[in-house]
C-alpha cells in the first residue's frame, strides 16, 4: 500500500522527536520542537523541560545535578539542527509532491513520560512581513509563553 502524505509527515516529526530526544540521552520530561518555514527561509530550533525546568538546548547543564552533565557542544547542537532543516525540507518536499500547503509554523510537544505527540501548525507569514521579527525571536517568544503557562500551573 502506498504511504500517504499524513505517513510521510508523522515520520518525519518521529525523527525530529528522535534526534532531539538523542541529543539529551532520552532524559527528558518534554520536548519543544519549533520549525518555520517562510519564503526560501527554513528554521528549526528545540528547548526541553528537564527535572521540571524549562532549558534551551544549551543551558541542558542548568537543569541537572553536576554529576549528570550534558554534552551542549557546538558541532551536538549543529548536528541536532541540521538534521531538524533536513527533516523540514523534507516536509516541504513532500507538502509539494502531494499538493499541500507547507505551513509557516511547525510546533511540537512531546510529552516523554506519555509517549505523546502534540503539533499545532500556522499557514500564514509570521515574521517575514516584519521589519523587526525574526525566526529567533519566534521561538524565544514561545519559550517564555510556555515558561509562563508552566508558572501559572
Amino acid at each position: 500500500m502506498a504511504k500517504t502524505f499524513e505517513d510521510y509527515l508523522s515520520e518525519l516529526q518521529t525523527d525530529m522527536v528522535a534526534i532531539c530526544l538523542e541529543y539529551v540521552g532520552n532524559q527528558a520530561d518534554a520536548i519543544y520542537i519549533y520549525c518555520s518555514y517562510e519564503p526560501e527561509m527554513y528554521y528549526f530550533d528545540v528547548f526541553y523541560k528537564i527535572n521540571g525546568k524549562l532549558v534551551y538546548k544549551h543551558k541542558l547543564n542548568d537543569a541537572v545535578e553536576e554529576n549528570e552533565k550534558y554534552d551542549t557542544s557546538e558541532n551536538r547542537q549543529e548536528a541536532v539542527l541540521d538534521i531538524g532543516i533536513k527533516n523540514l525540507e523534507e516536509i516541504h518536499k513532500k507538502c509539494t509532491e502531494f499538493g499541500h500547503e507547507m505551513p509557516t509554523e511547525i510546533k511540537l510537544i512531546y510529552d516523554v513520560k506519555q509517549n505523546s505527540l502534540k503539533g499545532q501548525y500556522r499557514y500564514d507569514l509570521v515574521y517575514s512581513n516584519d521589519d523587526e521579527l525574526l525566526p529567533d525571536d519566534i521561538f524565544d517568544l514561545w519559550f517564555e509563553e510556555v515558561k509562563k503557562s508552566d508558572i501559572e500551573k
